[in-house]
């Protein structure tokens, strides 16, 4: 025990167990929702360090675990070595560079799995939306009030705000036009399917 003590707060695995400490805290602060999910978006960070496709939190943290147990176990092995200062010196500088190289290769190895889970597509936006036909879900529809649900190209659904420039007969259970989106008012402009082929434009 006191052996993997001294390895542990001795160079060159010190150099990884206060950045694990980090690494750890983190994960227990994602665990516990004080974090909030864009920590995940993959982004430039995880390209320059050569782990493309996840998100750069994925992968230092996977690259500091690997090194510190790599340099633990070298730490261990010069320890039980005895070997002059200067030589230890110079062994632990090995480990230590050669932890950090073992380590990216394995991240490298270890993410490619995980890229499917991350990917580069962005989201499904509300403007997808617009030019689909809509179910009617509120009694009526009129310029201040209004709901529909639509269904997205990958057949999930949603209720979204809709509004209308004109007198339509739009009521629960009918179809309607989605034409446009207000990015201000948060809503779409609709239009009877059946009624209209071209709904107008909506006002400035």
């Amino acid at each position: 025990m006191e052996e993997f003590v001294e390895a542990l707060f001795g160079f060159p695995a010190m150099v990884f167990t206060f950045a694990l400490i980090v690494v750890l805290v983190f994960w227990l602060c994602v665990l516990v929702g004080a974090l909030e999910h864009d920590a995940f978006d993959a982004g430039p960070g995880s390209d320059a360090l050569g782990l493309g496709g996840v998100p750069a939190t994925v992968g230092v943290s996977l690259v500091v675990a690997v090194s510190w147990a790599l340099s633990l176990i070298g730490g261990i092995l010069l320890h039980r070595a005895e070997l002059p200062d200067s030589a230890h010196a110079l062994a632990a500088t090995a480990v230590l560079l050669g932890a950090i190289a073992v380590a990216w290769t394995a991240t490298r190895i270890l993410v490619r799995p995980l890229r499917h889970l991350f990917p580069d597509e962005p989201g499904p936006s509300l403007l997808d939306f617009v030019g689909r036909t809509c179910t009617i879900r509120t009694g009526r529809v009129d310029a201040v009030f209004g709901q529909a649900e639509v269904t997205g190209r990958d057949g999930g659904t949603a209720i979204v705000q809709v509004r209308q420039y004109g007198a339509d007969h739009l009521v629960a259970g009918g179809t309607g036009l989605l034409y446009a989106y207000d990015d201000t008012g948060e809503f779409f402009w609709v239009a009877s399917f059946d009624a209209v082929s071209d709904p107008g434009t909506p006002p400035a």
